[in-house]
């Protein structure tokens, strides 16, 4: 039986390539259109793909640590036997 079309390999790397040349596109159009920051930081060249990047990665870290925290044992509910 013949793999599903987004599993192939070759699949794969052209949907990669084709989402980080869309990133690196959105980022370089600053050259053409600049961008007015409101404060002195958000002016800067990829400022926002930057910050969504960091702002990603700070929630991800807090998930995991929140699900460290609140974490139950395995036999929490009960023996289910």
């Amino acid at each position: 039986m013949k793999a599903d079309w987004l599993v192939r390999p070759t699949t794969i790397r052209w949907l990669w390539i084709v989402f980080l040349s869309a990133l690196a596109g959105t980022v370089a159009v600053q050259w053409l259109i600049p961008v007015k920051g409101h404060f002195g930081i958000d002016a800067g060249f990829g400022f926002h793909a930057w910050y969504g990047l960091l702002a990603c990665a700070a929630m991800v870290i807090f998930a995991r640590l929140l699900g460290w925290f609140l974490k139950r044992p395995d036999d929490y509910y009960g023996d289910e036997r």
